[in-house]
C-alpha cells in the first residue's frame, strides 16, 4: 500500500518545492497540496504535468487517482495571510 510519505518524497526529489502536503488514506486514491516557484506563469494544464512529471510511471502504476492544488510561492504567501 502506497503511502502520502511516499509520494510526497518522490515529489520533492524531482520538483523544487517551498511546501507540499500529501492526503489519503485508501492507498490509491490521493490529494496533493503542492507549492513551488516553477508553476509561476505556468497554465494550469502545464502545473499539473510538471507534477505528473515529477512522478513519472507512479501515475502509471501505484497511483490510481491524485487531485492536485498547485500553488506558487506568491499566491502561497498571500493565501496564508487571510
Amino acid at each position: 500500500m502506497l503511502l502520502p510519505s511516499q509520494i510526497e518524497e518522490v515529489i520533492v526529489a524531482n520538483l523544487d518545492c517551498v511546501f507540499i502536503e500529501v492526503k489519503g488514506d485508501d492507498g490509491t486514491h490521493f490529494e496533493a497540496t503542492i507549492v513551488s516557484s516553477l508553476f509561476k506563469d505556468q497554465s494550469m494544464i502545464k502545473q499539473h504535468q510538471i507534477v505528473y512529471q515529477a512522478l513519472g510511471d507512479m501515475m502509471k502504476q501505484e497511483i490510481h487517482a491524485l487531485s492536485i492544488k498547485t500553488i506558487t510561492p506568491e499566491q502561497w504567501e498571500e493565501f496564508n495571510k487571510s
